[in-house]
Parts: structure tokens; sequence; C-alpha cells
């Protein structure tokens, strides 16, 4: 990516969306690019953080291993999402595993450049911090997602949370801008695929989703609106 082409995407990121041109011309002087092919581990767990990540293009999963070996899905992440940044604020370990899920191109930035950004940017702070409690919501949200015993609640509200974060509202209901297979939205609410593959074509039958060409999810206009917070 050239240099004016990083500034131009680096100003749309909403944790530099406050600044300057010349601002963040600074911060994008101070990046390195990596590019990572599918499967690859860009972050290791339990290892010792010194760079936080934005994803210029591609995906990224954020994931932990059980005990029994089974792969649990925390977070996805897509172009223009960062991650890495709290083990560079309370200086301990990566609590999972990042791996792209397709080739990827990723800024990097250093805990020295990291830390002299929030510290000398108050606007860039602020977001951080409005990132952040968005993140810690989430947090909640899947913790009670995870509490529901019935399979179509469960996904339901992981549907609902993604519509919040990747949703675009249109006339036919809110598109989610994140493709997700049945295997990742099964990892995602720990879930069997078959669970998933089995409650999405019900949703299909029924008119309360959409699977559209691109392989994109259309909700419908009440999808979200009739959800209840109920075990």
């Amino acid at each position: 990516m050239k240099e004016d082409g990083k500034i131009e995407f680096l100003k749309k990121l909403g944790l530099f969306s406050s600044l300057t041109h010349e601002e963040v011309s600074q911060i994008a002087e101070k990046i390195a690019i990596k590019n990572f092919k599918k499967n690859q581990t860009i972050l290791y767990e339990r290892d010792t953080n010194e760079f936080m990540y934005i994803i210029l293009d591609g995906k990224v999963k954020v994931v932990q291993t059980t005990d029994e070996g089974k792969e649990v899905i925390l977070a996805m992440h897509q172009s223009g999402d960062f991650f890495g940044e709290m083990s560079l604020i309370d200086g301990k370990t990566a609590p999972a595993t990042v791996l792209a899920t397709c080739g990827s191109t990723v800024a990097v930035i250093s805990k020295k450049d990291f830390l002299s950004m929030i510290f000398n940017q108050n606007k860039v702070l602020e977001k951080l911090l409005q990132i952040l409690c968005v993140r810690l919501r989430e947090a909640w949200n899947r913790i009670q997602m995870l509490n529901f015993n019935n399979a179509t609640q469960r996904i339901k509200l992981l549907f609902v949370m993604l519509s919040e974060r990747y949703g675009k509202k249109e006339d036919g209901g809110i598109i989610l801008n994140v493709k997700l297979t049945h295997q990742e939205i099964a990892d995602m609410t720990g879930m069997a695929r078959e669970t998933i593959t089995r409650v999405i074509d019900r949703w299909q039958k029924d008119g309360e989703i959409v699977i559209l060409k691109d392989k994109y999810i259309r909700l419908n206009p009440d999808f979200c609106k009739d959800f209840r917070y109920e075990n």
C-alpha cells in the first residue's frame, strides 16, 4: 500500500477519525505493513505482545482452545478493525490466538509508538476508550448468549450482536456485512454445526432471514426488534 493510500485508510478508521491529515500522516510514518496467508497465526496466545495490529484488508479470528481441543471463536475482525492493544496497555500476555482466515494485510504499530500516540493525542485516547467500552459490552452480551440453553435464542443473540457491529440498514431489513460459515457460527456459539444449519434453514423457510447471492445475510425488519433476553 502506497503512503497516500495508507493515510486515507487510517483517516477512515474510528480510532483516528478526529485527527487532522498531518496528524494521521505522522502516525502512518510509524507503522509497518505485513501480509499473512490464510490460517497463518498473527498473534499467539500467552505471547507477550509488543504491537497493535490494524487490519487493512482481510479477516481474522480470535480463538481459544479448550482442554478437549475444541476451538472457540471469541471474536471476528475484518478490514478497519484493530487488536492487540490490551497487552500494550496492561503489559500482560495475549489472552487468545489470532489467525488470518484469508489472505490479510495488516498494519503494525510498536508499543512505543502506540503509547506515544495515546499519551500525546487526547482525541485518539478518547476514541480508544469508547471502542474498549463497546468491546466490554459485547463481552457481557457474549456471556449472556452462552448462558442460553435454547439454541435458537443463542444464535439469534449472536446475530443481534453482529447487526450492531456490522449491520447495514436497508428497506428490506438489516444486512450483516460479515461472512461467516456455519462452522464459524458454531464455534462462536459453542454449538454443533448441524444445529446451526438446522436453525438457519428454518429461519430461511420462515422468511426471518435471507441468504444473499454474495453469501451475506439479511435479517428481516423485525428480527432484532422481536428478540427477548430470556432463558
